[in-house]
């Protein structure tokens, strides 16, 4: 299956990506991909996008990673609500935290 998703390049502490279509049998250090599809510079935070062949592969039925999902929302090529990127509890395999009940202290007068 293909996949559209980013892909880091650039040194340390400098955080660059290329948006690129993939397989999504390979790693995203693997270097290997079918297309570029744009850039993203973390620290500018205006990614640069060909919307046409984004357009063009999300027709062809290419799942989007969410974070690539929630950039091409922010540059209206797609309509939608963002999704949350954020790795859950849960996947990690960590201990998923308890609700503390509210302890109510009564005010004196």
């Amino acid at each position: 299956m293909l996949k559209i998703r980013l892909q880091r390049v650039g040194r340390k502490h400098d955080p660059s990506f290329r948006i690129v279509l993939t397989d999504s049998r390979r790693g995203p250090k693997s270097g290997v991909y079918s297309e570029l599809l744009g850039f993203y510079d973390a620290r500018k935070g205006k990614p640069q996008l060909k919307s046409e062949r984004i357009k063009y592969w999300l027709l062809k039925g290419v799942q989007v990673s969410e974070t690539v999902h929630n950039l091409l929302v922010d540059a209206h090529i797609i309509e939608g609500v963002k999704r949350n990127a954020l790795p859950s509890a849960r996947k990690k395999g960590a201990a998923v935290p308890v609700k503390e009940e509210k302890k109510y202290v009564a005010k004196l007068a």
